[in-house]
């Protein structure tokens, strides 16, 4: 059936990791649902370039919106993670106070926790720092423990979110930027670049974009997206000693400042920064921002600036004047808003989807549950934290292209890249291939690997439906 004349239940704008999240939640009833994204693939703004940290929540704004969520999600994604096979490594973190202010706020910060539900914070003398991560550059104070902090793959999930709102029944419309709408009595209409989709209910989590689509449903003035750039370093996996968990500042009323984390793929990762800007698709690195992230690389962890620096990057996140979440459902448009999600909207992701389930139930959407549903995907395993298919003799026994590596620096074998390109959700170019798989990841950034995966993109070796000219830059 197409939906070009009968309208879908509900459509979600925005196939990031929150609308792909929504998208599987609502796929789970009896309802025809279509997720749009204006990029050629799930993932490709915001969540790509997430600094990949399960929040367990202790140091949100207690009683806030995003308190509940983050610490809901938190149980959920750890939980879905464990089934699905999402990279996830429980490392802990350390917020780490450098001057006797920051010193002072910490038991104000143990409190926070606390009312927040989190009672696991463990307070630390400096030598007590210093013992866990014994890198840290001079002048630590003392520092509270996290235990249940954890960094987490982001794109497998907002990927292994899609793969399953798709099994459920779900329509993925990517590549099509939504222009203008126009709400009628009995159904919406998306009017987008690619046509018109038309549906009952529309859900808006489209991120950068989510004020611009709330002014398309009479929303004019409800609130303004600012992209605030956070640009990151990302070492080589030669430093992952120096960074045995997540290093945390002090927070501030501009976020949670500049970290130290290892990553799932056995990097260390330095950032991010917070530079707001009025270009939404401004992604690129500066000087000064790579300036000041060296800077406070020093201060932090001097030996760290020792090590190859992989790559660099910079993600934008969707600020917003007020200090909450935004969802809010408009029952007369048959209209929600998602707007506002910070960068805990990882970790809040699951419990976000099922806020939205509610809030849509009590403005009028009928929610009949599906019995019938497929089971949850099993994800490609590319964390350092479980067996990869390179180091499987029984997998390369029964099909040698798990013994084929193609990127040397990942080691990303030929079978792994074969199989994205066959998945349910496959990559539109090299970016979503990365993504995916690790490939061109690593330290040469593609300079070995590049001309045998883009041969593997274009079809050339018997893995056709990746239209050639898509590959796109990271």
């Amino acid at each position: 059936m197409t939906h070009e004349s009968v309208p879908y239940d509900i459509a979600v704008i925005g196939a990031g990791v929150v609308g792909c999240a929504i998208a599987r939640e609502l796929s789970g009833h009896r309802l025809s649902v279509a997720l749009l994204d204006a990029a050629d693939d799930v993932g490709e703004g915001t969540s790509k370039a997430n600094t990949a940290i399960l929040h367990t929540g202790f140091d949100a704004k207690p009683g806030t919106l995003e308190s509940r969520l983050v610490r809901r999600g938190y149980a959920l994604l750890s939980a879905y993670a464990a089934d699905t096979g999402i990279p996830v490594e429980r490392t802990g973190a350390l917020l780490v106070a450098w001057t006797r202010e920051e010193l002072d706020a910490l038991p104000g910060l143990r409190e926070k926790a606390l009312a927040n539900g989190y009672g696991h914070t463990v307070s630390l003398t400096a030598d007590e720092v210093y013992a866990r991560v014994p890198a840290l550059g001079p002048g630590a104070l003392g520092g509270l423990a996290v235990p249940d902090e954890s960094i987490i793959c982001s794109w497998t999930t907002t990927l292994a979110y899609a793969t399953e709102a798709k099994a459920r029944g779900a329509d993925l419309l990517l590549g099509r930027r939504v222009t203008s709408v126009s709400v009628a009595v009995e159904h919406t209409t998306l009017h987008t670049d690619q046509g018109p989709v038309t549906a009952r209910w529309v859900v808006n989590a489209a991120g950068l974009g989510a004020d611009v689509i709330d002014g398309h449903f009479g929303h004019r003035d409800r609130f303004t997206v600012t992209p605030r750039r956070g640009e990151l370093l990302v070492y080589d996996k030669l430093a992952r000693p120096l960074a045995p968990l997540i290093v945390l500042p002090v927070p501030s009323s501009r976020g949670k400042g500049v970290l130290i984390s290892p990553t799932v793929y056995g990097n260390v990762m330095l950032g991010p920064t917070a530079e707001d800007l009025t270009d939404r698709t401004d992604t690129g690195t500066s000087a000064r921002g790579l300036d000041f992230l060296l800077d406070k690389g020093r201060q932090l962890m001097p030996r760290l600036l020792e090590e190859e620096v992989t790559a660099s990057y910079a993600g934008l996140r969707a600020a917003i004047a007020g200090d909450d979440y935004l969802i809010e459902a408009d029952a007369d448009r048959r209209y929600l808003l998602a707007g506002g999600i910070r960068s805990t909207g990882l970790s809040a992701s699951l419990a976000i989807a099922e806020h939205v389930r509610g809030l849509l139930a009590d403005a009028g959407l009928t929610l009949d549950a599906r019995a019938d549903l497929p089971s949850a995907p099993r994800m490609p395993g590319i964390g350092e934290g479980s067996p990869r298919p390179y180091q499987d003799g029984e997998l390369i026994a029964k099909d040698a292209a798990y013994g084929r590596v193609v990127c040397f620096c990942e080691r990303v074998t030929e079978g792994e890249i074969r199989d994205a390109l066959a998945s349910p959700v496959p990559p539109a170019g090299a970016s979503g291939l990365r993504r995916r798989t690790r490939a061109m990841n690593g330290r040469c950034q593609g300079f070995y690997c590049a001309a045998e995966v883009g041969a593997m993109l274009a079809g050339r070796r018997g893995w056709d439906g990746i239209p050639a000219g898509r590959e796109g830059g990271r």
